[in-house]
């Protein structure tokens, strides 16, 4: 089964006196593309999510936030409450001296208060590396359930579109049997207009049908373009990651329907190559999205 880039992946842990979230979020890149939010004190481990996610994952841009809030900084920050009310101390002091307005506003207060913000520490990488790397492998393995549904419902639409390129594979075969007839009954019908003595057992006339019928001659084409949708049949069932290969047989099966297309003396095969070809620009939009 085939996978997806876009997805999202969330996992949550608590425990060392805090809580710790982590949020992947993938989207279709051509290479894999890793970035990471990390709080400042585990920078460290950066290397180590890196590590972890490029063994899940071959294709796609994803983006990590590891957010951590210590147990108690639900709220608002934090601050000295000993040193916030000795600073207000000192501030009404110094407010009746120069006869200035108090208590303070609300608004006051507030920029008080940041004054005498506590940090609340979190744990050294060292302690919290073996959680970190839990709780990130829960959410990869999340975005890999996503990516994995999403990719099925690609597989199924990629199906459906091979079978019309299929259809029109047999149709073009049923019409390219009746090209040579055709320009046989053709040209004996341009001999007898312009009076010529000539029928078509004349050697000229054979030789002439028979430079057209192999000019005409799409046989080989249509063998190959048989042989390259057994090929992404194939691919589709065989899992992931197969974009890149999905990408190249899709290139050679626009090569193939071209050449058919340069090929064709009936109108009605022109018709079925360029529905066709639009059916593989569909096509090559859904696989810009499979890894």
């Amino acid at each position: 089964m085939i996978s997806s880039m876009t997805g999202f992946g969330r996992s949550q842990w608590t425990g060392e006196g805090l809580d710790l979230s982590v949020e992947i979020n993938s989207v279709n890149r051509r290479n894999l593309e890793i970035s990471i939010s990390l709080p400042r004190e585990w920078q460290f481990l950066e290397r180590t999510i890196h590590g972890l996610l490029r063994n899940r994952f071959c294709r796609g841009k994803l983006h990590v936030t590891v957010q951590a809030t210590p147990h108690g900084a639900e709220g608002g920050f934090h601050w000295d409450a000993e040193g916030l009310e000795s600073s207000l101390h000192r501030l009404e002091a110094v407010a009746q001296q120069h006869g200035i307005a108090w208590p303070p506003d609300a608004e006051a207060l507030v920029r008080i208060a940041a004054l005498n913000k506590v940090d609340l520490l979190l744990p050294e990488s060292g302690q919290i590396a073996g959680s970190l790397e839990a709780v990130v492998g829960e959410a990869a393995s999340d975005l890999a359930r996503m990516r994995a549904s999403e990719g099925k419902a690609l597989e199924e639409d990629l199906e459906q579109r091979l079978s019309l390129l299929v259809e029109a594979l047999e149709s073009i075969r049923s019409l390219s049997v009746k090209t040579v007839p055709r320009y046989r009954e053709l040209l004996l019908n341009r001999l007898q207009g312009a009076e010529l003595d000539l029928d078509l057992s004349d050697e000229r006339v054979l030789k002439e049908i028979a430079l057209f019928a192999d000019k005409c001659d799409t046989s080989e084409e249509c063998t190959r373009l048989e042989s390259h949708f057994e090929q992404f049949r194939d691919c589709l069932g065989g899992g992931s990651p197969v974009g890149r290969k999905l990408e190249f047989i899709l290139q050679e099966i626009n090569r193939e329907f071209n050449t058919v297309g340069s090929k064709a003396n009936q109108i009605e095969i022109s018709r079925i190559v360029i529905e066709a070809k639009n059916e593989l620009e569909r096509i090559r939009e859904q696989i810009q999205n499979v890894e």
